[in-house]
């Protein structure tokens, strides 16, 4: 079967193939009865825009690329869902890839987009240090935001949640109740949003005695090792368990309630980021709330105003950074 060109839409609509071609690509305004007539006309042809075409005259593909860390955290598979939903609003399509929490995959992925003639790029870095290259290379290059996640000051656009502000709330929401004896439990890594929520922490923990910003274990953003940590803290009795992300702070839950503690009587457990599982939890997980819709809203947006302005990313502008303001969710577990 032949396909259907912008001709074959002209000639059944009585328009010119230019009149067509603004209606259907939202390019210029036209008349609201000449826009239906085409529009009518199109469909009753079955026309569908040739992607690839449009790509060659314009110098564009539409495309983003988006770079995870890892796909199994739960977080991501939210904001995933949310920047599909931004970016297809703006007519663009999005390509995954998933590093596994590899800096040299991620790398290698950077540069795979690249090759596509990706329009734009999406990263949440794996590691604030040994990412910072491959990102600064790609920004160079093309339009980059980074989500989440940062590789340190004038890499790249970056929008995330204040991260320091978010664990603010959990501390004055605990010392509010009564908790005296906090311990936080967080990632070793060098990711950014690691290496923040331990030093707000650190820094608001002071508020409950000397000893307590020295009152830290880290591992990994795992279930796992949320139950690894209960078995080294409880001995000293903590009244309070601050986690840096929700999958710790499940894993704290399970291997508490196996030792029989009292979920929130006698130790409050909190989270961060709040995903699907959070409100799953038993006793449901008190936590913070990353705003993921505004978080996916101002990454398009920073890609759109980048994409917009007509200057080579090299020559860009300094980079941007959008900070989110979180939203304690107080639920059963303290």
């Amino acid at each position: 079967m032949a396909e259907v060109t912008l001709k074959d839409v002209a000639r059944a609509s009585g328009c010119s193939v230019a009149t067509v071609s603004r209606v259907l690509a939202g390019t210029r305004p036209v008349g609201t009865e000449t826009a239906r007539t085409v529009r009518e006309a199109a469909e009753r042809l079955g026309y569908r825009p040739n992607h690839v075409a449009r790509a060659l005259r314009r110098r564009a593909t539409g495309t983003v690329g988006l770079v995870l860390p890892q796909i199994t955290n739960p977080f991501f598979p939210a904001l995933v869902r949310e920047l599909e939903h931004a970016l297809h609003a703006a007519g663009r399509a999005v390509l995954l890839a998933d590093c596994d929490d590899d800096p040299a995959t991620e790398a290698a992925r950077i540069a795979e987009f690249l090759d596509r003639q990706v329009d734009a790029l999406l990263l949440i870095p794996v590691d604030e240090r040994r990412s910072r290259e491959a990102v600064a290379d790609a920004a160079r290059r093309v339009p980059v935001v980074l989500l989440d996640r940062g590789c340190g000051p004038g890499v790249a656009d970056s929008v995330a949640v204040d991260n320091a502000a978010g664990m603010a709330l959990v501390l004055d929401h605990l010392a509010a109740a009564g908790r005296r004896r906090p311990w936080f439990v967080g990632a070793a890594g060098t990711t950014s949003t690691a290496a923040e929520r331990r030093a707000a922490y650190e820094a608001g923990a002071a508020a409950f005695g000397p000893s307590a910003p020295g009152r830290v274990e880290l591992g990994d953003f795992s279930v796992a090792f949320g139950r690894e940590a209960i078995d080294r803290i409880w001995p000293s009795r903590p009244d309070a368990v601050v986690c840096a992300n929700d999958l710790i702070a499940v894993g704290a839950l399970q291997r508490l309630r196996q030792l029989g503690a009292d979920v929130p009587g006698e130790v409050a457990v909190t989270g961060f980021d709040d995903v699907p599982l959070a409100g799953l939890a038993d006793p449901a997980l008190t936590t913070v709330r990353q705003p993921v819709t505004e978080l996916a809203a101002e990454a398009a947006r920073l890609l759109a105003d980048r994409s917009d302005d007509g200057t080579p990313p090299g020559e860009a502008p300094p980079s941007r950074a959008v900070r989110l303001a979180p939203r304690l969710v107080v639920r059963a577990s303290g």
